[in-house]
């Protein structure tokens, strides 16, 4: 039976899940011919949908990425440009807000890393789970359960007061990977499922939800079931790709560090963190599934859109580069689906989306309107193949090895430019679409308009990048703008 209700307009409003992964590439789908990582119940959310192949993170981490999943607004705009902890979360519009305001029930479950860590974001409730943070765990001077709710979830399952998802040891930004400690049904990424299974028995029957499930991983710690782990520890793996411009960042290798951004990992250890990050991705798209087909047995598997994306992705080795924040496609490009009534199934798109489109996106597919504020693009019509106008390209960026790392990428080309020192890279993605050639010196023209459109971009910021008429490097670098409306 269905249960979809009507907006004031006569329009079926739908349910809407909106599923998040941190850390997720954009190439991890084995839909999308990734050798190595199998995500069969993905694979299905794309048969059954529309899927974005050149869909990238505007500002590859973490908070900064959610400030435009939530808010649809631009890093310049929302203020975020950088990762910085502690910066308080004040804007006018929420992409919960929106449907709460229009008779939606509204629930975050997991990850929100905001803060305060408790703000709701427009969300009606929010059960939280964020994941090991070292700011948050400081400030509550270690106690989780103002912080977290699957850590007393957690202790009352297991009958021990102490017990923690830090008990493997393992860091939370680590390439150490090793199999889960407890019984699966107690993994992060178990709870927020079964979590969601329970609103869904739980919600009030007479209204539509909209429901966020966030998971931590595949972000690290790298510590998926020993199942999952397993089966990818013995396959073979390509070897990372390895660019021709790779050691221009030899200067910042931590070769022994954990938790490096760039260096020479031990073949023997990154093959481990691949089998870990494979592995928690298998995980993740097995409990999806267990998801899905509950929300079918609750006969709303035909009124329900659902839409799967990450904040950012992770290097993994590439160009030997690990983690996230730079403008490659491993950390900046990312997974984009959408499925449900008014989706074609088994479609494709090609325009360059960001994560600041799913609000529109999602307000439109359920009949609500959308803020004036919103900067992001409805990608409705995209996924229906009309010929609309859309963005040329996403100008993307992060601070990282003391400078602010810019980028345009319109899905066939990639211009990147480094604050620090004016260094240039152009990248020909439709022919090298893991970017092992910088033909910028080749294509002097290509690059004078890539680097024309970078320099509209940062005109008028305040860090002085662009004057109008050309770059400017060696200015001081920021994660978060001073005067960004929404943050005074």
């Amino acid at each position: 039976m269905s249960e979809t209700k009507e907006n004031a307009k006569g329009q079926n409003q739908p349910n809407v899940v909106l599923i998040f992964a941190d850390q997720w590439r954009g190439d991890c789908l084995s839909a999308k011919g990734h050798p190595v990582v199998h995500t069969p119940y993905l694979d299905d959310l794309c048969l059954g949908g529309c899927s974005f192949d050149s869909a990238h993170s505007a500002t590859p981490t973490c908070i900064a990425a959610r400030a435009s999943l939530f808010t649809g607004l631009s890093p310049k705009t929302h203020g975020r440009v950088g990762y910085q902890d502690g910066v308080p979360w004040n804007y006018e519009h929420y992409l919960a807000g929106e449907f709460s305001r229009h008779g939606y029930q509204t629930q975050a479950i997991g990850k929100m890393h905001v803060f305060p860590e408790r703000s709701q974001c427009g969300f009606q409730n929010v059960i939280l789970h964020d994941g090991y943070l070292h700011f948050a765990r400081r400030q509550c001077k270690n106690r989780l359960e103002m912080i977290d709710d699957y850590i007393p979830w957690l202790r009352m399952k297991t009958g021990n007061p102490d017990a923690d998802y830090f008990d493997t040891g393992l860091n939370c930004n680590s390439f150490v990977a090793r199999p889960w400690d407890k019984a699966e049904e107690l993994h992060p990424t178990n709870f927020i499922v079964s979590e969601g299974i329970s609103f869904l028995r739980r919600r009030d029957p007479r209204k539509p939800f909209f429901l966020f499930l966030s998971f931590h991983r595949p972000h690290p710690p790298l510590d998926p079931p020993a199942w999952a782990f397993e089966q990818y520890l013995g396959m073979d793996m390509p070897p990372p790709p390895q660019g021709d411009w790779a050691e221009i960042f030899s200067n910042h290798y931590q070769d022994s560090r954990s938790d490096l951004f760039a260096g020479n990992m031990r073949p023997d250890l990154l093959r481990r963190a691949r089998a870990g990050y494979y592995g928690s991705i298998t995980h993740i798209d097995h409990q999806i599934n267990r998801f899905i087909e509950n929300l079918v047995d609750f006969g709303l598997g035909d009124d329900t859109i659902i839409c799967f994306s990450s904040d950012h992705g992770e290097m993994l080795g590439d160009h030997k580069l690990y983690r996230k924040s730079l403008p490659y496609e491993g950390s900046s490009k990312i997974p984009l689906i959408f499925r449900g009534p008014g989706i074609p199934k088994n479609s494709n798109s090609a325009v360059p989306a960001e994560l600041r489109d799913i609000m529109p996106s999602l307000l439109s597919l359920a009949g609500l309107p959308v803020p004036e504020s919103v900067e992001g693009e409805n990608l409705l019509p995209a996924m229906k193949g009309e010929n609309g106008k859309f963005r040329e390209y996403v100008h993307g960026e992060h601070p990282i090895f003391s400078q602010s790392i810019h980028w345009i990428c319109n899905g066939q080309s990639k211009y990147v430019w480094m604050s620090g020192d004016g260094t240039e890279q152009l990248f020909d993605l439709k022919n090298d679409p893991q970017e092992l050639r910088d033909i910028s010196s080749l294509k002097p023209r290509e690059t004078e308009k890539w680097r024309a459109a970078l320099i509209r971009e940062l005109s008028g910021r305040e860090e002085g990048f662009s004057d109008g008429k050309r770059l400017i490097p060696g200015r001081q670098v920021t994660s978060v703008l001073k005067k960004a409306k929404g943050l005074l």
